[in-house]
């Protein structure tokens, strides 16, 4: 590990990790960008006038070589079933921290599984440090303390709260997201968490959650990361993720006529909301929201503000989630984030 505190981004010359890296570079940190291609790799690092290193996930002891002076690997390189788990390896065996910007929920259920190795490394792993998982995972945490024991607790996420006029013609996804969002989806079905255990549900379940928009909006149960987070850092044994049914993935585009994500104008526009609803043992129901910059710009602001973090010494060895390590209030110093209670 690097005597002065370094951050390594690995997928860097992707849509997502261009700003990342762009961000942490404005941030003052000290960044190393990284991937798989040295041409890209070296154009950005030059861009940026900050080193790069060029390497690929499939020989371990060459993964292990490129973080020899880093502090926390940050990994925005999707789809993260591919990568998350050699760049994990190299961390825990080089006594680095691990970060990645994932939405997958199979990768966070690798980073929980890593929880003893981290440990005893004395590194923290975290999964989900963008948009998703920080501002679900911290309203979560918020609104379980509005009651004395929670049992159950409901995700709903909105993408893209805006109106009309402005959401049309809106790309809301980079190629990266949509690659990732889709890959193997068909294997994973849609998962609960149901008195403690990930149970697979024979269909989607569907409900109404009311993010102060239009009233109650229909949303899909998914499965998703908080199936993990929530459950280990707040102990709730029932857990169910909803995302509202306005914004699709466009799933069936050619990708390769697509953009590379959103436009700096596109990511400005409109809000993204998440409501967490939980029941405590008395039967006692709150429902909290949380209003957030979209979640592109989002992601670039909070996964840096976590790194930031972590290279100034602030963290908790082993498997975390966001408000495990730092609490509800992470979310509120990203951007204008709001927590309210409904």
């Amino acid at each position: 590990m690097s005597a002065t505190p370094r951050l390594l981004v690995y997928g860097a010359t992707g849509y997502t990790g261009r700003l990342v890296a762009e961000h942490a570079k404005e941030s003052g940190l000290d960044v190393v960008v990284a991937g798989r291609d040295p041409q890209r790799v070296t154009a950005l690092g030059d861009r940026l006038g900050v080193e790069s290193r060029a390497f690929t996930l499939d020989d371990p002891a060459l993964v292990r070589a490129a973080l020899d002076d880093i502090t926390v690997v940050l990994n925005v390189a999707g789809p993260f079933h591919r990568t998350a788990r050699p760049l994990m390896d190299a961390s825990i065996d080089q006594g680095v921290h691990y970060l990645d910007t994932t939405a997958e929920y199979d990768v966070f259920a690798t980073a929980r599984s890593r929880h003893a190795e981290a440990t005893a490394a004395g590194v923290m792993v975290m999964s989900g440090v963008g948009w998703d998982v920080v501002p679900s995972d911290s309203v979560a945490a918020h609104a379980a303390a509005r009651v004395t024991e929670p049992t159950a607790l409901r995700l709903a996420l909105k993408l893209l709260s805006a109106t009309p006029e402005e959401a049309e013609g809106l790309n809301l996804f980079s190629r990266g997201s949509i690659v990732s969002a889709t890959e193997g989806i068909g294997d994973l079905g849609t998962l609960i968490r149901a008195d403690g255990d990930i149970v697979a549900l024979p269909e989607p379940k569907v409900a109404f959650f009311d993010f102060g928009d239009n009233g109650p909006e229909e949303s899909v149960s998914v499965s998703m990361g908080d199936l993990i987070t929530s459950h280990y850092a707040l102990g709730i044994p029932s857990i169910e993720v909803y995302v509202q049914l306005g914004q699709p993935l466009p799933v069936d585009l050619d990708l390769s006529a697509l953009p590379d994500g959103p436009t700096a104008w596109e990511r400005e526009v409109g809000r993204s909301k998440v409501v967490a609803e939980v029941t405590g043992r008395d039967g006692t129901v709150v429902r909290s929201l949380i209003d957030t910059p979209t979640g592109y710009r989002f992601t670039q602001l909070s996964s840096v503000e976590i790194a930031r973090r972590v290279l100034a010494g602030s963290f908790t060895p082993g498997f975390q989630s966001p408000s495990s390590a730092y609490g509800p209030e992470l979310a509120l110093a990203v951007g204008d984030t709001q927590i309210k209670d409904l």
